[in-house]
Order: structure tokens, then sequence, then C-alpha cells
């Protein structure tokens, strides 16, 4: 191995292998570490690629990458212990080229991607534990490994090490995220015909849908549900706040198989035989959360910096796109020789100038508010499930009189009020 490199990234999930493609395409000498196994055999997601971002790394890359199906259709289930208001959107328009977004399997998709790193020119390193940063005069110059002789050197760090980076924590760029900051996310992977897969979510041949969860599938915990359609399997999976599940005294797995076995999602899993189970802390806590992602010869990528819109569920394609202005800007220090926190500061400027930072700033009150109002999942849902019922069962009574039972339910007046009040403050905090 070469004593020093142009970069060191550490790594190998979306953010630090986009940001390894394209350094190495610029020509730059780059080490790319992972402590798995293999890129992906450590990375979990729910398992949905937006192309766009993916495309702005490697143009046309649905036409050879290990991908699952593209999504056609996107649902939302609103559910109560034995209902669900559903609603979506399918359109043919995201089942041709060049597609909106996919589905996939981690363990498949960062081994393709991590090997056209490879080919533009980066060396790739498994099963290797990166312990601390190396630094000298207030710079990170390098990393210590868990490798014999395995202190390594660079100009430029890039820290894609996941969510709760010890490095960047170390570095004192963040602090110790708390329970409501961080989720846990568990799922499964159940194998299923492809036939019976396209029946039972009227799907043609090539053709993806996802399904997000709302309110019982989380048993009213801040956090959403999913299942997602791949070739030959479903992802199904549930994510809550740590708090909420040290609240509710509520463990991960049981929460998982309480989804499996709803009444509105049973029948789709109907079969299915359990290929892979995985867990993964996902941070939640958005822009008011994000520590330093800049300082002298290191940058922070991915969910290391925080960089989940918890609110579109919404990750990879964040990271990817951090993964690349990381790129764009240590390039960009090569040729000035500058490697100071204030050249690569570009980053942090093109970060939060991006739909990344924009949405990040939008959002940034969301997670917090409606953790700390709960109603709207564990009351406001269910409500909305029993007015749908009345509403639309057929019994001889009047629809003007059903409206006014449902008024009724709802409360009295200062309930009603406060109803209102939570409607409009989740409109500011969303808007």
């Amino acid at each position: 191995m070469p004593e020093k490199f142009d970069c060191i990234i550490v790594g190998a999930g979306p953010a630090g292998i986009s940001c390894a493609f394209e350094l190495a395409k610029g020509g730059a000498k780059v080490l790319l570490l992972e402590r798995g196994e293999y890129p992906g055999s450590k990375n979990v997601m729910g398992g949905v690629l937006y192309r766009k971002m993916m495309e702005d790394v490697i143009p046309d890359f649905y036409k050879e990458a290990p991908l699952e199906r593209p999504i056609v259709e996107q649902r939302f289930m609103m559910m109560d212990k034995e209902s669900a208001v559903t609603f979506g959107y399918k359109g043919m328009e995201w089942g041709q080229e060049p597609y909106n977004n996919f589905t996939v399997l981690r363990a498949k998709f960062d081994q393709w991607f991590a090997s056209k790193a490879v080919e533009q020119g980066a060396l790739l390193v498994n099963e290797t534990v990166v312990t601390e940063c190396i630094v000298e005069k207030g710079k990170v110059i390098g990393v210590r490994t868990d490798r014999p002789d395995g202190d390594v050197f660079a100009d430029v760090v890039v820290l894609a090490d996941g969510v709760n980076s010890l490095l960047a924590k170390s570095l004192g760029f963040h602090k110790e995220y708390k329970p409501d900051e961080v989720a846990l996310a568990t799922m499964e992977i159940l194998k299923l015909d492809k036939k019976i897969i396209e029946d039972r979510f009227n799907l043609e041949p090539n053709q993806g849908c996802t399904i997000e969860l709302f309110g019982d599938a989380t048993k009213g915990i801040l956090g959403t549900g999913f299942l997602y359609t791949n070739k030959d399997s479903l992802s199904i999976g549930v994510g809550t706040l740590l708090s909420g599940l040290i609240k509710h005294k509520i463990r991960p797995y049981e929460l998982l198989d309480y989804v499996k076995g709803h009444p509105m999602i049973r029948p789709y899993l109907q079969g299915g035989e359990q290929q892979e189970y995985l867990a993964h802390l996902i941070p939640e806590g958005g822009y008011k959360s994000m520590g330093k992602v800049v300082g002298n010869g290191v940058i922070v990528v991915g969910d290391a910096a925080q960089l989940v819109n918890a609110i579109h569920r919404e990750g990879s394609n964040l990271a990817m796109t951090s993964g690349r202005y990381a790129a764009e800007t240590v390039l960009d220090a090569m040729e000035k020789e500058d490697f100071s926190e204030g050249t690569l500061d570009q980053y942090r400027v093109k970060l939060m100038a991006s739909f990344v930072g924009q949405d990040m700033k939008k959002y940034k009150d969301s997670t917090h508010h409606f953790d700390k109002f709960p109603q709207y999942f564990d009351q406001y849902i269910p409500m909305m499930n029993r007015a749908a019922s009345q509403m639309f069962t057929v019994d001889g009574t009047s629809k003007w009189e059903k409206q006014k039972k449902i008024w009724k339910d709802i409360g009295s007046p200062r309930e009603k009020i406060k109803i209102a009040r939570d409607m409009y403050r989740a409109w500011k905090v969303m808007k």
C-alpha cells in the first residue's frame, strides 16, 4: 500500500463510493476503506434509489447496475388497528427510461458501485476498521487502522462512516446524539415468487411499488413503516425514534413483528420466506443536529453529517450528492495545493446551496415538532379512519347525518380548536 494518498475515504456507502468515483475519475490517488467484508455487507436502507442523483455520478447507470424494480407506484397508508386510509400515485412514465427511482438490495448494488470506483482507479480495502484520525498541528493528515502498520496518510480524509460518526465526534465536530435525534430501523427481506408479487401489487413485469406506512404501523410512535417490491422478494421494515422505543418500552423486533402481522399488511407477505434480518441507525435530527462538516484536512459526508430528509424518507440521494461535492472540493484543493479548512469550506457552501441544504432547512423543525406532539399519529390518524368508515358505510343513514356525527365525535369546541391549532402548526413546520 502506498504511504501517501491524495484522499482517504472512510466508509464505502453511497456517499463514500460517490466521492471515491469522482476523485479517481479526476486523477486523484484514492484509498477507500470499508469495515465490512464487502461494500454493502454492513449497509442498510429501506431500499429506494433515486435515479437523478446516481446519474449525476454515472450516466445511464440503470442500464447495467443490479437494480430490482423501477417504481411506478407510491402508496401511503394511514393505519389504525384494523383499517387504513390509502392514497398514492401510479404513473406509467416512471416505468420508462430514464425512470424516477428503483428498489435496490444494498448488498448487490454497493458492490457494483464500488467496483466502478475501482475501475476508475480507486483502491478499495475491505475488512478494515479506522480507529482514529491522525492529527498533526490541528490538521488531519491520515487515519489509524486496526491492521498491522495500519497508519495511512493523505492530504484530505473524507469521513463517510455513518450515523453517529465516532471519527467526527473524536474531532469535536458533533456531540453525542440524543435518543430523539436517531431512529432505529429494522427490516426483513422475504423471498417471494415474482409472479405472486406482480399479482398482489397489480404490477406488470419490471414494475415496482412502494408502500409507506404511518400511524398504527409504529403504534403511534414517531416513525414510518415500509413495504417495497424487489424482483423476487419483499423488503418490509419499520423505523422509529429511539426515544419513542425507550418511552413505550418496545423492542424493535416486536414492532416489526407487529407490522408484519397487521391485517392491512399480512396478506401481502403470505408465503414469504425470510432471507435476511437487518437493523440500522438513521440520523433523524435534521438541520439542527448537523455538526461541523469541514476542518483542516477533513470533510464529513452522508449519514455522518446527518444528511437525511426524514419527512420524505430520503438519504442515499443526499449522501451521493454530498460525496460528489466533497470530491469536487478536494480536486480543487489539489490544484491549489491548499487543504486548509478555508479552502475545503467550499464543500459546505455547495452543499447548503443545493437541494440537500435547502431541504434540510425547510424541514428543520418537523421531526422535533411531531415528536413533541404525538397526537398526529396516535389520535388524528385513527380519527381519520373512523370518519372514513362512517362515511363509506351504507346503512340507511343520510350523508348529512353522518357528517354531523363525525363532527360531534371529534369532540368539544375546545378540542376542535386544539385540532385546528395542531393542523396549523403542522403546516408551518412543513411549508
